[in-house]
C-alpha cells in the first residue's frame, strides 16, 4: 500500500530576505548580548544543479528567525582560484555552517580550519559539502563520511544501519549515489541526543536527494536519523544515514545530508533539525522547541516562503494543500498557507 503525504504549506509571503555576500573579509558586526556568531561560508558547488546563492539566503533566513543567531556570509573563491586576500578570522564565531563544495583549499586556509574546529569551534556540513574535499583527511575525518569527487572504497568504508546497528561496509565501488528527488521518511535512531529530542519517531521530509553509499572512516560518529533508500528509486535497499554528529578535538559536529534547493530547506523537518543542530554544534545544548506544525509520520510540512526565496519557485506558489503518492513526482501549483511557526 503506497503511503500517502499531505503537503501542509506554510506562510505565503514571497518577499526574500536580502543576502549579504562578501568576498574577502567582513567587517564585524555588533552581536547582540547572549546570541551565537555563525559564519555561513559559501563560494561553489560542484555544479548549477547545486545553487549556493540561494541555499545560503535560505539558511541564514532560518537561523535569523530564531532570535538565537548572528550570521555573517562571506563566501571564498572557489578552488584555484585567489585566495591570498582571503583571511578569515575563524575565531570570531563560535560555529562555522559551510556551503561549499570544492575540490581542495589552500594549506594556510586548511590549517587554520583544522585548529579551529580541534579547538573547540562547531562546524555545521550541510548537503553536497560533504561532496568535497576528497583528498583532505582532516576534512572527511569531520564529517565522517562523503561522496562523489572520485572517492572509493580508498575513503573508507559505506556506512548504514541493519537490524537497528550502525555497520560497515567495505565493498569496492564508487561513494555517492541518489534517485529522483521524491518525499522519503525519516526515521530517528538516537531519540535521547539535544537535537532529536522531543521529535516523532518518523517524519516525512520534502522532495530532496536521498544520498546513499557514501563513504568515509565514520570515526567518533553518532548516526541521528536515516531513511531507507528505496530500490525502486535507485536505491540500495539500506537504511541511509541522514543526520549525524562528530567529534574532532574540542569540537562538535552537525552533518546533514538533506537540503539539495530551497524547496527541501523549506521542509520544517529539514529547518528544526538545522537550526537545533546548529545550535548544538556551538554550545553543546538545544534550547529550541518542536514546532506545531512539524511533519508527521504521513505528512510533510513545508514553508511556502522559504521555497519562494529561489526565483524559480514563484512561478507556481499558492494553492491548497495537495496530497499524492510518496513515490510521486511533487505537483506544483498554487498553494495554501498557514501560519509561519516562530519561536
Amino acid at each position: 500500500m503506497r503511503q500517502l503525504i499531505t503537503f501542509a504549506l506554510l506562510n505565503a509571503m514571497l518577499s526574500a530576505p536580502a543576502m549579504c555576500l562578501a568576498q574577502h573579509e567582513v567587517p564585524m558586526l555588533p552581536v547582540h548580548e547572549g546570541m551565537i556568531r555563525v559564519l555561513l561560508l559559501d563560494g561553489q558547488s560542484g555544479g548549477p544543479y547545486h545553487n549556493w546563492k540561494v541555499t545560503t539566503q535560505v539558511m541564514k533566513a532560518e537561523l535569523e528567525e530564531t532570535g538565537l543567531f548572528e550570521v555573517t556570509v562571506m563566501t571564498a573563491p572557489a578552488s584555484g582560484g585567489d585566495f591570498s586576500g582571503f583571511k578569515p578570522k575563524l575565531s570570531h564565531y563560535r560555529v562555522i555552517v559551510l556551503n561549499y563544495d570544492g575540490p581542495t583549499w589552500p594549506e594556510e586556509l586548511r590549517t587554520d580550519f583544522e585548529k579551529y574546529v580541534s579547538g573547540g569551534g562547531g562546524l555545521v556540513v550541510v548537503h553536497a559539502t560533504d561532496n568535497a574535499f576528497p583528498d583532505w583527511p582532516a576534512f572527511n575525518l569531520m564529517i565522517g563520511i562523503g561522496g562523489w569527487r572520485n572517492r572509493t572504497e580508498t575513503a573508507g568504508p559505506m556506512w548504514y544501519f541493519k537490524d537497528g546497528k550502525l555497520v560497515s561496509d567495505p565493498t569496492p565501488g564508487r561513494a555517492g549515489s541518489h534517485g529522483a528527488r521524491l518525499p522519503f521518511q525519516v526515521v530517528t535512531r538516537a531519540a535521547d541526543h539535544p537535537i532529536m529530542r522531543g521529535l516523532p519517531a518518523a517524519w516525512m521530509h520534502a522532495p530532496d536527494e536521498l544520498y546513499a553509499t557514501l563513504r568515509g572512516p565514520g570515526k567518533n560518529m553518532t548516526v541521528l536519523a536515516t531513511a531507507h533508500s528505496d530500490p525502486k528509486n535507485k536505491g540500495t535497499d539500506h537504511d541511509e544515514p541522514m543526520l549525524m554528529v562528530l567529534s574532532y578535538g574540542s569540537g562538535r559536529v552537525f552533518h546533514t545530508t538533506l537540503g539539495h534547493d530551497a524547496e527541501a530547506m523549506a521542509c520544517v523537518g529539514f529547518m528544526t533539525t538545522f537550526q537545533r543542530g546548529v545550535e548544538w554544534a556551538a554550545t553543546g545544548k538545544v534550547t529550541q522547541r518542536v514546532p506545531a506544525t512539524f511533519p508527521t509520520a504521513n505528512d510533510v510540512s513545508y514553508r511556502v516562503d522559504l521555497a519562494a526565496i529561489d526565483p524559480s519557485y514563484l512561478n507556481g506558489a499558492s494553492s491548497p494543500v495537495i496530497v499524492q503518492p510518496a513515490l510521486a513526482a511533487p505537483a506544483r501549483g498554487p498553494m495554501h498557507a498557514a501560519p509561519s511557526p516562530r519561536p
